[in-house]
């Protein structure tokens, strides 16, 4: 099969075109899918650079890390098992079915849930692994998944449109969850205009929240198609003049960099800040009198539950939130995708197509 593959920790340079890697075999309790597209996501960046070290300091950039640790260079803190293929939002139709895993799949169109779970304790979260890191995705022509972690998708939305929900929704879903966010809240999210991003200002909306977005002003016209109260400059010089009478109670955060004192500075007492991304910095400065004394509550969100993949592909079916594509590109152009993903070129999400 064709299939890009992930030689080791570094530049775009690591990644390598094969059309003739092995297909792989469903397992027990496995599925084959026969891939029909697959989102790029921060993730696929970060593990790639090394970023996700604690040795690195920087935001974001796509390029190598000098200084990456070799202990520490994934999302759990771990090695990485190179050959790899990366790709967490495969989207395509199951070929087979290994033994215990239902033959009735066969021809369903299914989405793959991002984590890789021990399905005899699936809520622990030592345990979790991500699809396209722990174990092979979905950059290639197909790849396998446990049956238990795949949804059958009844939607009208095509194969690119669907590959665009599953790693940026989720992560958006499990943050708004741990934030407890809903109706009488108003919800400040920065980078809007990105994956995550944008699925934050569709599902806060959904969960009854007043959402008010962050953007670079050349990207508003989309951002406001996704159905915001408010859009903000993506960093403006003052953020409490720029936000008027507005009481912020909740700060959905994937961005960080040095624009986050500002962010947890316009939290209402009582406000929660929740974060799942660092992409312009991961070292920030906190007055810990901000912190206490206005009784704030922050919340990492990395692992989420499993109901919170199900609950988004019943959002998907139900008509409740809807796709942001950007782009779709061959598979054989992941590098170029992949630079376009990093400078920000387009708005929403890239997808590649085997």
């Amino acid at each position: 099969m064709k299939a890009m593959v992930l030689t080791g920790h570094g530049g775009l340079d690591k990644y390598e075109w094969h059309q003739d890697w092995p297909v792989p075999q469903p397992g027990p309790m496995e599925v084959l899918i026969k891939v029909g597209a697959c989102g790029l996501n921060n993730t696929d960046v970060n593990t790639r650079s090394g970023w996700y070290s604690k040795s690195v300091n920087q935001a974001t950039t796509g390029g190598a890390f000098d200084e990456a640790g070799a202990e520490d260079p994934t999302w759990g803190g771990r090695p990485l098992t190179f050959p790899r293929i990366q790709g967490a939002d495969a989207v395509g139709a199951v070929v087979a079915a290994g033994e215990g895993a239902d033959p009735a799949l066969i021809g369903k169109r299914v989405m793959a849930g991002g984590w890789v779970r021990d399905w005899d304790d699936p809520e622990n979260k030592d345990k979790a692994g991500y699809f396209g890191s722990e174990c092979d995705g979905g950059f290639a022509e197909y790849t396998k998944a446990d049956v238990r972690g795949v949804a059958v998708v009844d939607s009208s939305f095509s194969d690119a449109e669907l590959a665009t929900f599953s790693c940026s929704y989720v992560t958006a879903e499990g943050m708004l969850s741990r934030a407890n966010a809903g109706a009488g809240d108003t919800v400040l999210i920065p980078g809007a205009s990105g994956g995550v991003g944008g699925a934050l200002v569709q599902l806060a909306k959904r969960r009854g929240a007043r959402v008010i977005a962050m953007a670079s002003e050349a990207k508003h016209a989309e951002v406001a198609a996704l159905g915001p109260d408010l859009i903000l400059p993506r960093a403006p010089e003052n953020l409490r003049a720029a936000l008027g009478e507005e009481k912020v109670t909740v700060v959905a955060d994937v961005v960080g960099g040095a624009q986050w004192p500002k962010l947890i500075e316009v939290l209402e007492r009582g406000g929660r800040y929740t974060c799942s991304g660092a992409i312009a910095g991961p070292v920030v400065e906190l007055d810990l009198r901000t912190f206490y004394l206005r009784d704030l509550t922050f919340t990492g969100s990395t692992v989420t539950p499993h109901h919170i993949f199900t609950d988004v592909v019943s959002y998907i079916e139900n008509g409740e939130i809807r796709p942001s594509l950007a782009a779709a590109y061959p598979l054989s152009d992941l590098k170029e995708a992949q630079a376009a993903f990093i400078a920000k070129k387009h708005t929403g999400k890239i997808v590649v197509i085997p």
